[in-house]
């Protein structure tokens, strides 16, 4: 997925703090890859809040008509330093990237692409679709590895039933099933599907801080004790070190909720466009190496690292991989802001 406007300088929220340290973390709604494109309803980055653990964007779309919204459609774009994951409720996404990876992705499944140094990928939704519903989410590489390879994977989540509902683990462990998805950072992912009056209770790594994002009805999130009503739309965030079990309740409606969760990443960064890295001029140096190999600008750093084959940092070019010829034209990157972009954490 193609973000539009990740600049620090522009995160706008609605955040409203607990007196029990749970926080609600609103909305907004914003483009999908242009003006005219498909809405989506973003949760994280926000002002007040860049990460729930190595989670640093949280974007929920539909359901949505795609005769209206003309679904997704996002050309070929670039990605550094993190790794997308696509959940859906609905429909299906036709996705390729640089790695020679493609597929469909449907309900119940997972995709996992790792970014690396450097990835491009093209997501549409598909022809048999009318309707189009479900989350991405992205989350920051640490240092450790955001220079390794770009990889992808794809994975078929099982169920596990549990007292009051039932819930599905896509990525790390819950409910006692862990995902085959190798993440190359410690990250949970897992859907959580509550009966109409029922509850689900869950055991946390108290390591980890998480996040609840519903997706419909109303939830009232119980955390040692303390009652905290969440709406649809709406994503909880929980700090590290709460008591080992959360337990999500549903009102007089079913609850569907997306649970993430991951140690506090700890590092600094700085998040444009479709880009991690740990300074403005890293996200300068991505910028120029994208639009030197779609052919949008001409950058010197880029041009000699197609004669040499590397580029200054020994990141070999191209940097954002080969595509298939019988795609769509990229995506070219925003101009950058006039301002340098400062490193967040948190």
């Amino acid at each position: 997925m193609s973000n539009t406007e990740i600049d620090p300088s522009e995160y706008q929220a609605e955040h409203v703090t607990c007196a029990e340290a749970i926080d609600i973390i609103t909305a907004r709604e914003v483009p999908l890859g242009g003006p005219r494109a498909m809405r989506v309803r973003r949760t994280l980055p926000q002002r007040k809040r860049s990460l729930i653990g190595p989670w640093c964007f949280v974007d929920h779309f539909g359901p949505d008509d795609v005769a209206t919204s003309g679904g997704m459609s996002v050309p070929r774009h670039p990605h550094t330093g993190l790794a997308t994951v696509t959940l859906l409720f609905e429909g299906r996404i036709e996705h390729v990237d640089s790695t020679d990876f493609a597929n469909v992705v449907r309900p119940a499944e997972v995709n996992l692409m790792i970014a690396g140094t450097g990835v491009s990928h093209s997501e549409f939704s598909s022809s048999d679709t009318t309707t189009l519903h479900g989350i991405q989410l992205w989350y920051a590489l640490p240092d450790a590895t955001r220079y390794s390879a770009p990889g992808s994977q794809h994975h078929v989540a099982e169920r596990a039933d549990v007292p009051g509902g039932e819930i599905m683990t896509y990525i790390g462990t819950c409910a006692d099933i862990t995902s085959p998805v190798r993440t190359r950072v410690d990250a949970l992912a897992a859907q959580v599907d509550v009966r109409a009056g029922e509850a689900v209770e869950i055991p946390v790594d108290t390591d980890f801080e998480h996040g609840v994002l519903v997706d419909s009805g109303d939830l009232t999130l119980v955390v040692d004790g303390h009652r905290q009503p969440v709406a649809p739309t709406e994503l909880a965030h929980l700090p590290e070190g709460g008591p080992g079990t959360i337990r999500l309740e549903a009102g007089d409606e079913p609850v569907r909720a997306i649970l993430i969760g991951g140690r506090p990443f700890g590092e600094k960064l700085v998040m444009w466009w479709n880009f991690v890295g740990r300074s403005h001029d890293e996200i300068v140096a991505h910028r120029q190496a994208w639009q030197t190999e779609i052919g949008a600008e001409e950058f010197p750093i880029a041009l000699s690292a197609a004669d040499s084959g590397r580029y200054a940092d020994g990141t070999e070019y191209p940097q954002f991989g080969t595509f298939p010829t019988d795609q769509p034209d990229p995506l070219p990157a925003p101009p950058l802001p006039n301002a340098r972009i400062t490193p967040r954490e948190q």
